[in-house]
């Protein structure tokens, strides 16, 4: 379910990233506020608030792309339909995460809420006007897709493991990335997401993925407190788990 309020009295769209050309890990990158104030305030007049219930399907692959959303509060998921419909997920966006990107036009995936969504909506058509005034927003924008693009070729890593016990600890490893990178708690590991938006994401199944929890809270490596939150016990465990398949793939290339 999709409700529209005007968004004049809050503070505008904000979108955080770490910096693209700054040096450093770009996996333990702090992300920072990329606008001002002046260009929030300046979103914020041709934006409306959207809100999403959880499930609900924000818009289809190949419609047409008529908004670009920034999230305020909550999960979405980019999904895509492969062989026998069964959906493939391709990213998870969390809180001032930018989603619309498109194609001649048209939406290059589907996008779900799978929590309740808050999220401004911005039409194309005025972005594309702020754009041509402002050269700061264009680049700032494009500094938050550079983010977005590392973190699919993470994505593609995960895919490349072939054991569903690497696929699960790469996953779990980009989740604490991204909660360090948005200056959230990393006591625990927050899992919006269901095991089986996990399993497709990773491109595993349901009952493998929940094998691989059960293997690593058996080895004392993962303390899971309920099904949205689990605590790595033994991180240099876990880490020799990522570090073992990151060095394979630096072997392959």
């Amino acid at each position: 379910m999709l409700k529209l309020v005007s968004s004049s009295n809050g503070h505008g769209p904000a979108i955080r990233a770490p910096d693209p050309w700054a040096p450093g890990h770009p996996s333990q990158g702090k992300a920072h506020q990329l606008l001002s104030d002046e260009e929030r305030a300046r979103l914020a007049v041709i934006s409306s608030i959207a809100r999403f219930k959880k499930g609900t399907e924000i818009y289809q692959e190949g419609a047409p792309a008529d908004a670009v959303f920034n999230i305020i509060s909550g999960v979405v998921k980019a999904h895509t339909h492969g062989p026998g419909r069964n959906e493939l997920v391709g990213a998870f966006l969390f809180r001032e995460d930018l989603f619309g990107l498109a194609q001649e036009g048209r939406y290059v995936s589907s996008m779900k809420a799978v929590t309740t969504v808050t999220a401004y909506r911005i039409p194309v058509a005025s972005l594309r006007n702020q754009f041509s005034r402002d050269a700061d927003l264009e680049f700032h924008v494009i500094a938050k897709l550079c983010n977005e693009l590392r973190q699919a070729q993470r994505h593609a890593f995960v895919l490349a493991s072939k054991r569903t016990l690497s696929k699960l600890t790469l996953f779990l490893q980009m989740l604490e990335h991204l909660q360090a990178a948005r200056e959230e708690p990393t006591n625990e590991i927050y899992l919006p997401m269901d095991r089986s938006d996990i399993s497709e994401y990773v491109g595993t199944s349901l009952s493998a993925i929940s094998r691989a929890f059960r293997t690593l809270t058996g080895r004392g490596i993962l303390k899971i407190r309920n099904r949205r939150h689990v605590k790595i016990v033994e991180r240099s465990d876990f880490e020799a788990l990522t570090h073992d398949v990151e060095q394979r793939e630096q072997q392959r290339h």
